[in-house]
């Protein structure tokens, strides 16, 4: 009879930390989609849906020709398409708050190197994709519309669809804001042994064919984009070479730095 009680007691305790586990992940949830939320609305309030997509579509609408605009096929894509960049215009810049939810969420499970390393390792990740993002719109967008219109045929009268266009822009800002991640994953793998300064030196050379591969196949079919791309990995491989160097040398090893809090918690239990 005790047996079953102390059975039964014991499978409470293992449920209570579960569900407290749920009821945090649940909070982090609501307060990730309150911050989404209030970046919407001030999206809608200014510069508004509209408003967003001229920003958007200005580097498409500069390099038309001459009374060209834009379309829209469908009855409410109007007003369906600026609306969806709207919501994912606020993603992007709610972006830092959703990822301390994340981050808030797994810290008690991390050991202490992982939480010195977790923090800035977010915020130079998500300034990598921000840059990335940026240097698709600025740089890369201007120049492969005018190679377009450059090697269009004359008889033809652009008028791109709008969802069209933002499907294919998302894509490109997804490509070179992954693309710019690549620092970030090569200074962890080295950070975590999986793979050592020498190797990543004696790989440069397939990491340039590598590169021009995986523009080929996650950009548009043009030759700009795709070098632009392959180009931005190859150098940001070099960046990722540097930091892993920098943070080998500055920052303790895995181990070593687990060894040492493993001692400092069973000093502190003496």
């Amino acid at each position: 009879m005790n047996d079953s009680k102390h059975s039964a007691d014991a499978d409470v305790d293992a449920e209570q930390p579960f569900v407290t586990h749920l009821i945090e992940l649940r909070d982090r949830l609501i307060r990730a989609l309150i911050a989404v939320g209030v970046v919407f609305a001030v999206l809608l309030a200014y510069p508004g849906p509209s408003g967003l997509f001229d920003i958007f579509a200005r580097p498409l609408i500069d390099h038309l020709p001459h009374g060209s605009t834009m379309i829209a096929i469908g009855v409410i894509t109007p007003f369906l398409v600026p609306l969806k960049l709207a919501l994912l215009s606020a993603l992007m810049v709610a972006l830092p708050l959703v990822l301390y939810q994340l981050w808030a969420f797994v810290a008690p499970g991390l050991y202490a190197h992982e939480k010195r390393l977790v923090v800035p390792l977010i915020i130079l990740s998500t300034l990598l994709f921000y840059l990335g993002v940026a240097f698709a719109y600025f740089v890369v967008l201007g120049r492969l519309f005018t190679f377009i219109q450059a090697v269009a045929p004359k008889v033809i009268t652009a008028a791109p669809d709008i969802e069209s266009y933002l499907n294919f822009v998302l894509t490109l800002f997804l490509a070179f804001g992954s693309a710019f991640e690549v620092p970030i994953v090569l200074m962890l793998l080295v950070r975590f042994g999986v793979l050592s300064l020498d190797q990543l030196k004696a790989w440069r050379s397939y990491f340039i064919v590598v590169a021009f591969i995986i523009a080929a196949v996650i950009t548009p079919p043009d030759v700009f984009s795709q070098t632009s791309l392959a180009i931005s990995m190859i150098v940001l491989y070099e960046v990722g070479i540097i930091g892993a160097r920098l943070l080998a040398r500055y920052a303790p090893p895995a181990d070593a730095d687990d060894a040492a809090s493993g001692g400092e918690t069973v000093k502190s239990g003496d």
